[in-house]
């Protein structure tokens, strides 16, 4: 018996329904449940095959977990090593080199001194930054957001230097990201699972949070033709099994806002009736391919092609 387990923390709809799919199919040999964890061993294996991941971006403990069952044969979705050591400054860097059209952005050193460091801890840091360079390259109006985590948390609109400084000053110890903002026509959120299925869903990000997925934006073929070469080529590159792109059309192009997405909203009432039956059914056949390609003892990650060219020491471009 090979057994999928989901690993979900205050999520209901999306990991029942999931598992309940999984289940209806009668798939020989293949049963899917929640993941249940009662201790922890070095080295030792799970009873899972597959483990799709939800949650451990919020619970250290879990991704430890992960690690040791992937090290042991598991393939975790997503892959916790990986997902470990991404965040979206990277991307963005990312995106520059493989033909990704992204808005101008830099990273910024938190406001505030880390735990356990001085001001001699950052004597390779000039003092001032550049600031006028800096705003010069991302302009104004800009947004600010963490370079790392998901959702809307500690995000800004800013609309002027001064502004910015004000705004600065409350983040903290968080390091940020400053960011062109991207003026569209359209905006689209773009589930890719498995590195071959993409579901292209118009999305109003400035709409109330449960009216966001309420857009009338009709992209013609060509355009999501396009979109969705660019968000394969994403998850191609990052090696993610599941994932979301958002997408903003300006003047024709399509820039990748937010792609660091590895455990994205799959609730059925805020993504919809209709995108939550692709999510559950393509997420469904997806981990039923990983079970049944499962090899006991084998590295049965997904690594993405990063990776692969700094392990085979090539060039991405």
């Amino acid at each position: 018996m090979r057994k999928i387990g989901i690993l979900h923390g205050k999520e209901r709809s999306f990991p029942e329904a999931l598992v309940q799919r999984i289940n209806s199919k009668n798939i020989p040999g293949i049963v899917a449940e929640p993941v249940r964890i009662d201790k922890v061993m070095q080295g030792e294996p799970t009873e899972y095959a597959v483990i799709i991941d939800r949650i451990s971006q919020d619970v250290p403990f879990y991704r430890a977990y992960l690690k040791n069952a992937a090290l042991c044969g598991t393939a975790v979705i997503n892959n916790p090593f990986w997902w470990s050591a991404d965040e979206k400054f990277f991307n963005n860097c990312l995106a520059t080199k493989i033909n990704v059209p992204v808005p101008k952005t830099v990273i910024l050193p938190s406001r505030e001194l880390p735990d356990d460091t001085s001001a001699e801890s950052f004597s390779n840091l000039a003092y001032p930054l550049d600031w006028e360079g800096i705003f010069k390259y991302t302009g104004f109006p800009a947004y600010m957001k963490p370079f790392a985590g998901g959702g809307w948390k500690s995000v800004y609109k800013l609309e002027s230097m001064e502004d910015f400084f004000e705004k600065h000053a409350e983040t903290g110890q968080l390091v940020m990201l400053l960011q062109e903002e991207i003026i569209f026509e359209e905006y689209y959120r773009c589930y890719c699972i498995g590195g071959k299925y993409v579901r292209i869903m118009p999305y109003e990000p400035r709409n109330p949070h449960h009216l966001r997925y309420v857009a009338n934006f009709s992209p013609s073929p060509e355009r999501l033709k396009l979109m969705e070469e660019i968000v394969l080529r994403i998850n191609h590159y990052l090696g993610y099994d599941f994932n979301t792109v958002e997408l903003a059309v300006r003047d024709g192009v399509p820039y990748a806002i937010d792609f660091c997405n590895p455990a994205p909203d799959a609730d059925k009432n805020s993504v919809g009736e209709e995108n939550f039956a692709w999510v559950v059914e393509t997420s469904a056949n997806y981990a039923i391919e990983k079970a049944q390609s499962y090899e006991p003892g084998k590295d049965n990650l997904t690594w993405g092609k990063y990776i692969q060219h700094s392990a085979a020491k090539k060039t991405l471009y």
